[in-house]
């Protein structure tokens, strides 16, 4: 962690001691009342005890205020960075047809129409109208690589503050001054708008509840001392001095995550946005974390996007070695990404790589929409054309042969006609007169995708996939990609029902998006992510945007969400487990000489398993362990428990043996050792 950050952070937990902000958090808002009034007594009744017992009091709140001061310096530094880019832009704003005049930027107000060319900075968020260009967003996004913004299109969304790298566009504003897309990531890294979840809210309520009972039975304990006293004829034998009871008060009640519990909320926050994706709302982080179907497209989220040449299938009589010979000539001037697909492909199953090729004797045919065919001619001294190899659409190719007197095999045709019913393209290679074979092409499954969502499958959460293809297409290659159930020939209409009929259920629904029409399905989704290519209607809908516009985001949003659950929930039953500990720290040493016959130690003395020195460094122990645990656990806090991906009943397992045993044992260890400590410097 950068020592700006600790070092803005130790001030601001000085700032956050205004009764205001502590008032928020109402356990840690108990331990600064306790340090208040035990800072008051020692005025009246010093001792070296009561001051120890006072300065780790103070120590706890502000390490309290530490830890979520760290979460959101995090923030803090990323919004400074993202303020450096704001600099006084103008812009060339509409004022009539085909006329235009500088305005500045803050200027502009929803709906006007300003023009940018290369070099200018895109002065406010909006949605590109007229032309096509290259914009830089990397001062959004971190990625280097320029991206295509168009008119009409699902990737027609800009941002303010980006810029224009090539050509001219013609942008309407979509945003209000103050509340462009800019305005909102810096809110949002901030935490300035952060809003508690309701999971959040009930784990306030429960731990308020807890500290209502805490201090109801910490303050019935005087009483109960007096009446014990006079039973058993040992007046005085109970210290129970107002520092002391705000001591046992604060050790007892669950200070630990009523300290962590905002730090965990704001760095589930921080989490996401260091991977690019900007949550609109505390509520879908949690939501991605209870998330039961995720909608998944096809194209770029299970596929790469674009075919690629996974088979040659030879012709009868023709060996595989000739028809990738072939297949690769024919292909070097193929710029497309499935002409390059072939080449690789030729080259890793039969070794061929690119060949010196004199320009005398070749002439290579570049791939055209019109022609529908690629391939090269080697001529001889005198110009005659020895070879023509030709790959293309099979019926493309077809003419091709039959101008040359050739026959097109009917097994060729069989097997153009098997490709396309499986949802492949099927591409044919020539030479002169000779139907040599065909290459098949499709939309490849991406590597480790199936192990994901086997993983997803662990933990209970059911894969869609959606997709335009045929059913036959559709269903292939949800077989290969490992999905538990797929839609084919999807339309907007069909992936809104389906998430009110999943939704209807009781399920949570995640889903990706980018176009307008994915818009109403993105609103409906408990969890709709929008991509930052996409339109604005797109954008508005989600209630998160990924940024690196990259669909497969949507899998390690889900895994951060369960991160912050697990988190909370592990740091909540550590915390309540810690206040066992605790009780067998501080009572049986308060109360270990009532009823004592014979010698000072009483029947309750048998509970001081500890063995602590005395009742003072029983109760000091146990404070200043307190105090220290917060900050140990503050690192924990922000980067989360270790996500694996396993059932809820193997996570609750192996949580409760590790935060709920880890919960019971860590204090006894740690208490003792702190009395050890503190008899050995004669602090007590």
């Amino acid at each position: 962690m950068k020592k700006e950050i600790i070092l803005s952070a130790i001030f601001e937990s000085i700032k956050k001691l205004n009764p205001l902000v502590q008032i928020k958090n109402l356990v840690m808002f108990v331990v600064y009342v306790g340090a208040i009034l035990t800072t008051v007594l020692l005025w009246r009744n010093f001792s070296p005890f009561n001051l120890q017992i006072t300065i780790w009091l103070w120590i706890t709140v502000l390490f309290a205020n530490f830890a979520e001061a760290v979460a959101e310096g995090r923030g803090k530094a990323q919004a400074d960075a993202l303020r450096k880019m704001r600099t006084q832009v103008f812009a060339m704003k509409q004022v009539a047809h085909g006329k235009f005049e500088r305005v500045n930027a803050a200027d502009l107000k929803l709906g006007d129409i300003v023009e940018c060319f290369a070099r200018d900075t895109i002065p406010a968020d909006g949605e590109v109208i007229e032309g096509i260009a290259s914009v830089d967003e990397s001062a959004i996004t971190g990625e280097s690589a320029p991206v295509i913004r168009e008119s009409g299109g699902d990737r027609s969304a800009v941002t303010g503050g980006t810029k224009v790298l090539s050509d001219r566009i013609l942008i309407r504003v979509t945003s209000e001054p103050g509340k462009a897309f800019l305005d909102k990531m810096i809110a949002m890294v901030e935490g300035a708008h952060r809003q508690k979840t309701p999971n959040e809210i009930a784990l306030e309520i429960l731990l308020v509840s807890l500290t209502a009972i805490f201090v109801m039975a910490v303050f019935t304990l005087p009483p109960f001392a007096q009446y014990s006293e006079k039973a058993s004829g040992q007046i005085g034998v109970v210290n129970l001095t107002i520092p002391i009871l705000i001591s046992l008060l604060v050790c007892l009640i669950p200070t630990t995550i009523g300290g962590l519990l905002s730090a965990i909320g704001i760095s589930g926050i921080d989490r996401l946005t260091r991977r690019n994706v900007m949550a609109l709302s505390g509520r879908a982080v949690e939501a991605a974390g209870d998330i039961d179907v995720l909608l998944l497209d096809k194209t770029g989220t299970i596929t790469f996007g674009n075919r690629m040449a996974t088979r040659l299938i030879p012709a009868p009589g023709v060996k595989a070695e000739e028809l990738a010979d072939a297949a690769q000539l024919s292909s070097f001037a193929d710029e497309t990404p499935e002409g390059r697909s072939i080449v690789v492909l030729a080259k890793n199953q039969f070794g061929l790589r690119s060949r010196e090729v004199a320009e005398h004797e070749a002439h290579f045919i570049p791939f055209t929409a019109q022609t529908r065919m690629s391939g090269v001619d080697f001529y001889e001294h005198e110009g005659r054309p020895v070879r023509k190899i030709r790959k293309g659409a099979s019926d493309a190719v077809r003419d091709f042969v039959g101008s040359d007197g050739g026959i097109f095999p009917s097994a060729v045709r069989e097997e153009v006609e098997s490709i396309s019913k499986k949802g492949g393209t099927p591409l044919v290679v020539s030479e002169n007169a000779r139907v040599l074979g065909v290459i098949e092409l499709k939309d490849v499954v991406k590597g480790g995708i199936k192990e994901r969502f086997a993983q997803l499958r662990k933990m209970g959460i059911r894969t869609v996939m959606v997709t335009g293809d045929n059913p036959l297409t559709a269903a292939s290659i949800a077989a290969e990609a490992g999905v538990d159930d797929f839609m084919a020939e999807a339309k907007p209409e069909d992936k809104l029902k389906r998430i009110r009929d999943e939704q209807s259920h009781g399920r949570l629904v995640a889903m990706t998006g980018d176009g307008t029409n994915d818009a109403p399905a993105l609103a409906q989704a408990d969890v709709g992510v929008a991509m930052n290519s996409g339109t604005q209607a797109a954008r508005e809908a989600g209630n998160m945007v990924d940024l690196d516009s990259n669909p497969t985001k949507l899998i390690e949003i889900v895994e951060i969400g369960k991160q912050l659950l697990m988190t909370r929930g592990a740091l909540t039953t550590f915390s309540i487990a810690n206040d066992v500990a605790k009780y067998f720290a501080i009572l049986p040493a308060m109360f270990g000489a009532l009823y004592a016959l014979h010698g000072v130690n009483g029947p309750l003395a048998a509970l001081n398993i500890m063995k602590l020195y005395s009742p003072e460094s029983a109760i000091l122990s146990a404070v200043i362990f307190n105090a220290l645990i917060i900050i140990a656990l503050v690192p924990l806090a922000l980067r989360g428990v270790t996500y694996r991906a396993q059932g809820a009943a193997i996570v609750l397992r192996r949580n409760l043996l590790i935060y709920g045993f880890g919960g019971l044992v860590v204090p006894f260890i740690g208490i003792k050792l702190v009395d050890i400590l503190l008899v050995t410097l004669h602090w007590v």
